[in-house]
């Protein structure tokens, strides 16, 4: 059969990579296309386009190169009408899938879409259209269920998070490399996100913590995308300061503790084990209007999941260094508050993994669909 994969982020070629093989392993004659990165690549899918030319952030950025992106639309469209694939197989990127997503359907082709858009958080009216035009939603979050059944009456497929199953192979490697050289203990991860905006209002409140650590060394996890020149003068005053590019999960193996940006980084950070505090800091006009638009109780996929406060969020104008200086060393030295964390770290697991491993499942639901003619 013919399968046409559609992912525009690198945790799309990640995620896609991982459903790619074990697609193949159900499907011995298995054609695989996509738009995808590296992984998707490599694990046998013929590559279209790389999400490198498909990511666009940000409001401003997206305006700026409309042309580019609905010109890659049309050019998705010619492509799938020429391959003529058995099924379209979408994974997150919903502002471009979602637009696939009823164009495919409505020119007859069978559309799964992989993990869901986060409409729970906002953009809730996309959902009348998505249960209209998806045939099969595949959702990675347990609070999804209950969100589509209740609410929209649609039954979907949970499948667990596909992270679990990426960081579980990296905690299991033999021989880990140390994210610094001749440098694996005490160490405290600093993740301040992956643009400049934002790392610019969180990491100097981070950093400050490091002054009233001496004995640990602070490590930044850069962004791949930005350049060594951006972060210098932010570290530059610091002794106990490093940092690394490419290598978060490296320090996440070894690190004491975390100070982390609100978002994915959350739950892989607990997935790690490590104790952590979230922080989020916003220019106060995007935090208001973000605080009306946006209807959760947490911030961090870690609480959300779990329905409860498991890690400490500091917002807004709870980021201070004096809060984040109290509540890192209430992870590195109360040790019932560590032992409930870790009970928790393990409970949130046990909720991800939905009894097997995400992208296995993901692909036998798409299989059996397409071998039961869609039934």
């Amino acid at each position: 059969m013919k399968y046409y994969i559609i992912s525009g982020e690198a945790s799309g070629d990640l995620h896609g990579s991982n459903l790619v093989k074990q697609i193949y392993l159900l499907d011995h004659q298995a054609d695989i296309r996509c738009w995808g990165g590296d992984l998707m690549q490599s694990a046998g899918a013929s590559l279209v386009k790389h999400y490198k030319e498909l990511a666009f952030m940000g409001f401003a950025e997206v305006v700026k190169n409309l042309p580019t992106i609905l010109q890659n639309i049309d050019f998705c469209k010619q492509d799938i009408l020429a391959w003529q694939p058995d099924v379209l197989i979408l994974i997150d990127y919903p502002g471009f899938n979602l637009r696939i997503a009823e164009w495919g359907s409505k020119k007859g082709f069978k559309i799964v879409y992989y993990i869901s858009p986060q409409v729970w958080a906002w953009k809730e009216n996309r959902v009348k259209k998505m249960k209209q035009y998806i045939h099969k939603m595949l959702y990675i979050l347990p609070f999804e269920k209950d969100y589509y059944k209740t609410k929209w009456d649609w039954e979907v497929d949970y499948v667990g998070h596909p992270l679990v199953e990426v960081i579980e192979a990296k905690k299991a490697d033999p021989n880990p490399t140390p994210p610094l050289a001749g440098q694996t203990n005490n160490l405290i991860a600093l993740l301040p996100g992956s643009r400049k905006q934002e790392i610019a209002k969180k990491l100097p409140i981070m950093l400050e913590v490091a002054k009233s650590f001496p004995d640990y060394r602070f490590v930044v996890a850069k962004a791949p995308g930005l350049e060594n020149a951006f972060y210098e003068p932010f570290m530059a005053a610091y002794q106990n300061v490093d940092s690394v590019r490419n290598k978060t999960y490296d320090l996440l193996l070894t690190a004491k503790a975390a100070l982390v940006t609100s978002g994915t980084a959350t739950l892989e950070t607990a997935l790690f084990g490590v104790p952590e505090v979230v922080c989020y800091k916003g220019s106060n006009i995007s935090y208001q209007i973000a605080k009306r638009l946006i209807k959760i109780k947490y911030i961090s996929l870690v609480n959300l999941i779990m329905d409860k406060e498991v890690v400490k969020e500091l917002i807004q104008e709870e980021l201070t260094s004096t809060n984040l200086v109290k509540e890192l060393t209430s992870l590195l030295t109360n040790e019932s508050k560590k032992e409930e964390l870790q009970k928790n770290y393990t409970d949130l697991k046990e909720l991800l993994s939905a009894g097997g491993h995400a992208s296995a499942q993901a692909a036998k639901i798409i299989y059996d669909y397409l071998t039961t003619n869609g039934q």
